[in-house]
């Protein structure tokens, strides 16, 4: 991430506290992904479990925090992983791309539990809260794990799954190729029976500590749809995650683990936002129009800003929302963001052939007011990073037609006035005129990073068929041209 801050709020986490830090401390990267989620996230004391694919030789631990300590309960070790067990069925989907883990959770719901018995011979639980991997479906602890570029430029990671696999089912699906029946049934297999031992790692850190909130870290816990259900499926009331959760955030997770283990000192306010990056301020923005021959931009009041932006959107159009400082983490939540009307019914295909260019399975995102989440989903626990998917609730479906996904959950943003005000206004100014306190939201990109700087918006803006960009309180809409 680009010229990422450290401050957390009135407290923060600064390079003169680790001062005096002894060379020999160096948290391990699981213990960084521990602290990265339960330091910041308001609970005095809470149960913790890091899950990722594999690093310092352990791809999962549990944990208890309390105050400034993290106690480890329990580790499972490699080769046993459940990031490469999903990692390995997504390649024989035809998913080999690094990130496309996301992918295969969107494509599960069009599918049936078909191959259950093949995910259990794949993946075992154990009484004691663990789980071992069926090494005969796997190469990884024999030949390792190596990354590559393909012919475009994307990393990639060397087949993980053993010719066992392809006795079992057949051939693997190359990239490009149909996506079958079977393609489906296998992703919907994979969803399942990871939640099933996702499940019973959570249950078994629940008994051991008996303590009320979860914190999570880890790639693995990106996985939005098992985080939503865990409510449910666990007895846990209370859940944070860390907006980076996965390698990028255990830079924060180990000044986190100095500043509060090592030294002692008080822990920073909770984190409720993730805006980190850049920002630009209106004449640095009005300079990059001026670079890119942008014509027809005006600068706007705040009140001109909201007002437009909200009409433009319940019409129909797709706006290019630059605002603040960048979000730090996968998502954009709303300053590096395309929104559009989220209860249109062709708005995800408008978005698709305009934009984003993604498959059609995949769904979009809403970003909803925190205070009227009620609503619209099922349940009611904050979701400011785009950690949890949500039942939608059946009165709300027709007006979220466009993210409501195909099984009617979907995987929000919950949005607080005192985390993102402008972002805030937009939504609430859209409800008055709709009803509807949600916005669609995506990342502002084309199949590229999402855009960091004013330049970078303006291209993605010119070169798309996006409708308007708002950038602070510049205005540029093509039918203005």
């Amino acid at each position: 991430m680009r010229g990422v801050g450290a401050t957390t709020g009135s407290s923060s986490v600064s390079a003169s506290s680790c001062s005096s830090v002894p060379i020999a401390t160096r948290p391990t990267r699981i213990s960084r992904n521990a602290a990265s989620a339960f330091f910041p996230s308001g609970f005095d004391k809470a149960a913790i479990a890091s899950v990722d694919g594999f690093g310092d030789f352990a791809s999962t631990m549990i944990a208890r925090g309390e105050g400034n300590s993290l106690k480890v309960l329990d580790r499972v070790y490699f080769p046993h992983s459940l990031g490469i067990l999903y990692t390995a069925v997504c390649q024989f989907i035809g998913y080999d791309r690094y990130g496309d883990e996301g992918k295969i959770m969107g494509l599960a719901p069009y599918g049936e539990t078909a191959y259950m018995d093949l995910l259990r011979d794949m993946v075992h639980e154990r009484p004691d809260g663990k789980f071992e991997l069926n090494l005969d479906y796997f190469i990884h602890h024999s030949e390792g794990v190596d990354y590559s570029f393909d012919d475009k430029g994307y990393p990639t990671v060397a087949p993980l799954f053993s010719k066992k696999l392809i006795d079992k089912m057949g051939p693997a699906r190359r990239r490009g190729e149909e996506i079958t029946q079977r393609d489906k049934d296998l992703a919907r297999s994979l969803q399942a029976r990871f939640e099933e031992v996702y499940f019973h790692v959570l249950r078994d850190l629940h008994a051991r500590t008996g303590l009320k909130d979860l914190c999570v870290a880890g790639g693995v816990t990106l996985n939005s749809v098992a985080n939503g259900q865990l409510f449910d499926q666990t007895p846990f009331e209370g859940f944070y995650a860390h907006p980076a959760a996965t390698d990028d955030g255990t830079a924060f997770g180990a000044a986190y683990f100095v500043h509060c283990v090592t030294l002692g000192k008080e822990r920073p306010k909770p984190l409720h936002h993730a805006y980190f990056g850049n920002s630009y301020t209106d004449d640095e923005i009005a300079a990059a129009i001026e670079r890119a021959g942008a014509k027809g931009a005006k600068k706007l009041t705040d009140d001109e800003v909201f007002e437009r932006t909200a009409t433009r959107i319940a019409q129909g159009e797709v706006v290019g929302w630059f605002q603040g400082r960048m979000e730090w983490g996968p998502r954009a939540l709303g300053c590096r963001s395309i929104v559009a009307h989220p209860g249109l019914p062709t708005m995800k295909d408008t978005l698709n052939a305009r934009i984003k260019h993604r498959e059609p399975f995949r769904p979009f995102a809403p970003s909803i007011l925190e205070d009227r989440i009620g609503e619209c989903f099922d349940h009611s626990w904050p979701s400011p990073f785009m950690m949890l998917v949500y039942p939608t609730k059946p009165e709300a479906r027709e007006n979220l037609v466009a993210v409501n996904h195909v099984d009617n959950t979907a995987r929000l943003q919950t949005v607080r006035k005192e985390d993102n005000p402008r972002y805030y206004r937009l939504i609430e100014t859209f409800a008055e005129k709709t009803g509807i306190p949600v916005l669609l939201n995506t990342s502002f990109n084309e199949n590229e990073p999402v855009v960091c700087t004013p330049d970078e918006a303006l291209a993605c803006y010119l070169r798309t068929k996006m409708d308007a960009l708002v950038m602070g309180n510049w205005f540029l809409a093509k039918a203005d041209d």
